[in-house]
C-alpha cells in the first residue's frame, strides 16, 4: 500500500513531538490512550500535517519535521553527540534542533557525513547486511600497484574476519578509489596496513545516492527534496530492525 509522501506513522509522529519514545507511543496506542482527530487509533496508523493527536484527551505538540544534513567534515572533528568532547560534530554544526550522525568518520578522516533527527533511516543505513554503498578517495604513502588493487578488491583479513569484496580503482600513483558496502572499525586503514601501506588522507565522497559534490570543507547544507526522495527510495526495502555489534556498519574509517 502506498501512502502520501507527507504522511508519517503515528508512533513516529508522537516520538517526533518529544512526548515519549516510539516504543512508549506503541504502548499508549495499544492501551487506547491515543486519539487522532478525536477518533480511536490502531498501531500502524498514519498522520498527515494538520492532524490532531491527543493522549489522555490532551493534544500534544506538533511533530517536528525530519531534518537531513550533509556535512563535509574536516579532519579534527569527532563524530560524537557527547558535547563534553571538545570538537564534537554537534557543536561544530550548531544546528537549532537535536540531530545525530549516521555512522562515523574517524577524527583523521574527512568528507561526507549525514546528520539527521530521523531515527528510521539509521538502522537501514548502518546495517551492513543492507549493502548500501559508501565511496572513498584514499591517498597512501607509496605507489599503488595492480597487486594492491586486486588484493584489496578480493578482501583482506582484519578484525577476525575477511572484508567483503569491494570495488577498488587506482586513480594515480598514490591515490585510489574504494567503494564499500560495509564499514568495520577503521576498515580502510587496517586493509592498507595489512598490505604494508599507510593511509595519508581519507575522504568519503558518497553515501548511496548522496554525493559531496562541491560542498566546501567544513560546510554543511540541508539535503534537497530530490536527494531525500532518492535516499528514502533506496532504503524502502532495507531492514530497519535495531542493529547489533555483529552486524553494525560502523563507517569508522
Amino acid at each position: 500500500m502506498s501512502y502520501p509522501e507527507e504522511s508519517k506513522r503515528l508512533n513516529k509522529a508522537i516520538s517526533d513531538s518529544g512526548y515519549c519514545s516510539r516504543r512508549k507511543a506503541d504502548e499508549l496506542i495499544q492501551s487506547g490512550s491515543v486519539t487522532l482527530n478525536d477518533k480511536p487509533v490502531n498501531l500502524g496508523d498514519r498522520v498527515m500535517p494538520g492532524d490532531v493527536i491527543k493522549i489522555h484527551g490532551k493534544p500534544i505538540g506538533a511533530p517536528k519535521s525530519d531534518v537531513y544534513i550533509m556535512l563535509n567534515k574536516p579532519v579534527g572533528i569527532t563524530c560524537t553527540t557527547d558535547q563534553r568532547v571538545k570538537g564534537n560534530v554537534v557543536d561544530f554544526i550548531n544546528y537549532s534542533e537535536r540531530i545525530f550522525h549516521v555512522g562515523r568518520l574517524d577524527k583523521p578522516s574527512e568528507g561526507l557525513l549525514l546528520m539527521t533527527n530521523d531515527g528510521d533511516i539509521v538502522n537501514k543505513i548502518l546495517r551492513a547486511g543492507n549493502l548500501h554503498e559508501k565511496e572513498y578517495i584514499v591517498r597512501v604513502d607509496r605507489p599503488i600497484n595492480q597487486d594492491f588493487v586486486q588484493r584489496m578488491s578480493r578482501g583482506i583479513p582484519i578484525l577476525d574476519t575477511v572484508t567483503k569484496p569491494c570495488q577498488v580503482e587506482r586513480l594515480s600513483r598514490f591515490v585510489f578509489r574504494i567503494i564499500l558496502v560495509q564499514g568495520l572499525n577503521r576498515q580502510i586503514r587496517r586493509m592498507c596496513e595489512y598490505l604494508n601501506y599507510e593511509v595519508v588522507s581519507l575522504k568519503r565522497v558518497r553515501i548511496m545516492n548522496l554525493t559531496l559534490g562541491n560542498l566546501p570543507l567544513g560546510q554543511w547544507r540541508l539535503l534537497t527534496s530530490e536527494e531525500i526522495q532518492g535516499l528514502q527510495s533506496s532504503l524502502s526495502d532495507s531492514d530497519n530492525t535495531p542493529y547489533s555489534a555483529s552486524d553494525l556498519d560502523q563507517d569508522f574509517n
